[in-house]
Formats: C-alpha cells, structure tokens, sequence
C-alpha cells in the first residue's frame, strides 16, 4: 500500500483492444533503488494525487487534481536525482499539476504514438520515490464508466 501513498492513480475504463493498441514505454529515470512498484488501474485516468516534501514522498503536502470524462495525462516532465524531486503532470487540455522542487536531472516524458496517453506508472521507492517510468497508451472511451 506504500505505492498508492506516494503516487495514486485512479482508474475508470477499459484499455484499448490490443488489435488496434499503440503502447509506448518512457524508461524511468532516478537512482532505481529501494522496492519496485506499479500504479495500475483499469482503463482511463480520471485523477491524480502527489504528496511532495522536498520530493515525490508519501507524506507532505498534498496536490490534487481530477480529470475530466474527455481529458488524459499527456505528458511527465520533472527533475531527478537520487530521489524524484519534482513532477510537472501536463493533461490533453492543458492543465498541469506540479509538485517537489526542482532540484536535479530534467526529464520529459510522453507517448510516442497519436492518441495515446498515461495509462500506468511504474517506479522504485526508498523513503521517497527513487524513480519513476511512464507507460502509454491508446484507451477505449466508448464503455467509460462515468460514475467516479
């Protein structure tokens, strides 16, 4: 339950039919060390929760924000170093929610493929998040289930 204290996801639909899927990975960045972790729910992103200290920890002060039925997580960018220090959460709407301080190495990431977006994050976490690495995603939104 560590995992969903440091950075939850919170999920609605169902993930695209495989046919017709277009997956891209962005390799995580951050020392790697501590226990592995994976943020999955099932289908759409409909928010996000960061609790940031002096980085991306599982206590602090809590940034929040919900996405709406036709918006997605577009885009990670941030700075790392031993720990993830600061994570900018860009939407399709151009909505963004930051947390941490920048401190460290710049990241960028996003999809490779059109249409696609954030559908899981994966990562390492020792006291705080140590890295983090973003999975994307085209997502089925005809069987979105509305109720949140």
């Amino acid at each position: 339950m560590l995992f969903l204290a440091i950075f939850a996801v919170i999920a609605a639909s169902a993930i695209a039919d495989p046919e017709t899927q277009s997956y891209s990975y962005s390799p995580p960045v951050g020392s790697g060390s501590g226990s592995s972790f994976s943020i999955i729910g099932e289908g759409r992103i409909t928010a996000v929760r960061v609790w940031e200290s002096s980085n991306i920890q599982g206590s602090g002060q809590l940034q929040e924000m919900e996405l709406s039925d036709d918006e997605a997580i577009i885009q990670i960018s941030g700075k790392a170093s031993h720990y993830v220090q600061s994570v900018v959460i860009v939407t399709s709407k151009g909505r963004h929610l930051e947390a941490g301080q920048p401190s460290g190495t710049s990241f960028n990431m996003y999809p490779s493929h059109k249409d696609a977006e954030l559908v899981f994050i994966s990562g390492t976490n020792h006291g705080a998040m140590t890295s983090i690495a973003a999975h994307w995603s085209r997502v089925d939104t005809s069987a979105t289930d509305t109720e949140h």
